[in-house]
């Protein structure tokens, strides 16, 4: 036994080996173990520290939730970055629009010829019922949440809380049992989780895109025209423009943003397992298929006339990987970034007061990129599961997709998190010109390869091998380059365009690609 390791536990250590002492400076017993040979130090601890899981126990019964005991980092620390997406992926989101899909599928039925039982309604009576769904409260939530309690059932209670709640008005009251009429409970949670995400996606999500994109391609006309050393497998390479490399990743993201927004978010309401079986029962000559296309449409959804008891959940796997491939995107400007900061062709603009590092003073950390980029591998990991395993359901139900489903908020609320954070990061930056010139300027080898082209253009002959010769582990500069160019057998004009490259003008169609990026994100998108 190696009493020196400083891990011990008096529980793993048998009593002989300890010896009780006193202490003259408080009223607990520490106990002193034999000093081992290899120690010159003796090992103390008393009880009190010894009963450090005891009071973690004590405490976590005894907190309540706040901002700083959510387990979540979005539901806490993050909270006010993402809290634009609770409307749309709560809880309480999931609740309300279960009470709005089934009080709009009562009205739907009242409408219905064939349904007799179900008059049309007054005016009054449809004013009401709205009112059920625009006077929605979270107290409204907690009554349905006390009731799942004693039904344990999410969406049986909200048709008991809604048929309390209408059995004031008379109209209502005679129609209680047509809520939640022929419909299975995924009937209601398919519609509602697909409203969370359409409302999501079009109230907080992609708007968020759009600044950035927009943010992305004001770098790129911005810096259309400064020159920028290009880096290949990490080595000098023909130069750029820093707005070109910008306007890349704005049309790259438009391109996803796109495929995310054309993605047909839809729908099922054909009860317990997609046929209409309890439906034609009650009421035989209804066409209930076209009913319930009418209904789901309505609330602007598209419509999957093919299900089982669930909608197949393809539509959400090809979002979710869809807004994976932007976050993929992102990631890569992120790391970009991160590598022109750390080389001086960005400075970061500082805020009085903050901090970059704890112990170096001098020091201003690229965080919101290394945030960004943290939290949209994160978002990845939920977004990936999300996309993989919610097509996939044992026969005609399992309910493995219902907790996993519970995650679309964290998928989100990353994502949300890291576009906020690139947006941040990109307001500080400040484009280092100078350190920009000066990599251009150290690298003039960068002309081998037009130099080389218009030698072969002009028949001379082993151009490659010559430029190899000259550049390769060498020393190049304007001189040495000069110097080459003049001593070639080429017509006089040819050389003369090429004396006049240098590093910083041979960029190609940088400039123009990069002045033309918001016509290229439009294009993307079909507004050209």
């Amino acid at each position: 036994m190696d009493l020196g390791t400083s891990s011990l536990s008096l529980n793993t250590i048998p009593t002989k080996f300890l010896r009780p002492i006193h202490s003259s400076t408080s009223s607990s017993t520490l106990f002193l173990l034999p000093q081992p040979r290899n120690n010159p130090f003796p090992l103390k601890a008393t009880l009190k520290e010894f009963n450090i899981a005891a009071t973690q126990k004590k405490m976590s019964r005894e907190l309540e939730y706040s901002n700083l005991t959510a387990l979540s980092p979005l539901d806490g620390r993050y909270w006010g970055k993402v809290k634009d997406l609770a409307p749309y992926m709560s809880e309480f989101a999931l609740i309300y629009y279960r009470v709005l899909v089934e009080v709009q599928w009562l009205i739907k039925l009242s409408q219905i010829p064939g349904v007799e039982e179900v008059p049309s309604f007054s005016d009054d009576a449809k004013s009401f019922l709205q009112g059920v769904i625009d006077e929605f409260t979270v107290d409204d939530a907690l009554e349905i949440k006390k009731i799942e309690r004693v039904t344990n059932h999410d969406v049986k209670a909200v048709e008991y809380f809604l048929k309390q709640k209408c059995e004031s008005h008379p109209e209502i009251a005679k129609v209680l049992e047509f809520f939640h009429f022929s419909c299975t409970s995924e009937d209601i949670n398919n519609l509602a989780h697909a409203l969370m995400l359409k409302e999501a996606l079009d109230n907080t999500i992609l708007p968020v895109v759009d600044d950035l994109i927009g943010a992305i391609g004001k770098m790129a006309e911005d810096n259309a025209r400064i020159s920028m050393l290009s880096r290949t497998h990490g080595q000098p390479a023909s130069p750029t423009t820093l707005g070109k490399e910008m306007a890349i990743f704005a049309v790259r993201l438009s391109r996803e943003r796109r495929d995310i927004s054309q993605v047909e978010i839809m729908g099922k309401f054909a009860g317990a397992v997609g046929n209409y079986n309890a439906h034609l029962v009650a009421y035989p000559s209804i066409d209930w298929p076209q009913i319930a296309e009418e209904f789901v449409t309505s609330l602007g959804l598209s419509f999957n006339a093919y299900v089982s008891q669930i909608e197949t959940h393809d539509y959400m796997a090809k979002l979710f990987h869809a807004i994976y491939r932007l976050n993929n995107i992102l990631i890569d400007f992120d790391r970009d970034i991160w590598g022109y900061i750390s080389w001086g062709y960005f400075k970061q603009i500082t805020k009085a007061g903050e901090i970059g590092s704890s112990t170096m003073p001098h020091k201003v950390n690229p965080i919101d990129f290394e945030n960004s980029e943290g939290n949209l591998g994160v978002a990845n990991g939920t977004l990936s599961h999300l996309s993989t395993k919610l097509p996939i359901s044992r026969f005609q139900r399992d309910l493995t997709d219902s907790t996993v489903l519970r995650n679309m908020g964290v998928g989100l609320g990353h994502s949300l998190l890291a576009y906020k954070s690139t947006l941040q990061g990109i307001t500080k930056l400040q484009v280092n010109v100078a350190r920009l010139s000066e990599d251009l300027d150290n690298c003039w080898e960068v002309l081998a390869e037009p130099i080389q082209t218009v030698m072969r253009r002009y028949g001379v002959p082993e151009p490659y091998e010559k430029l190899k010769e000259l550049t390769r582990g060498r020393a190049v500069n304007k001189e040495s380059i000069r110097e080459f160019i003049e001593g070639l057998e080429l017509p006089n004009e040819a050389k003369t365009e090429l004396l006049k490259l240098t590093p910083h003008s041979y960029v190609g169609t940088a400039v123009d690609l990069a002045l033309t990026t918001e016509k290229a994100v439009k294009l993307v998108n079909g507004k050209c």
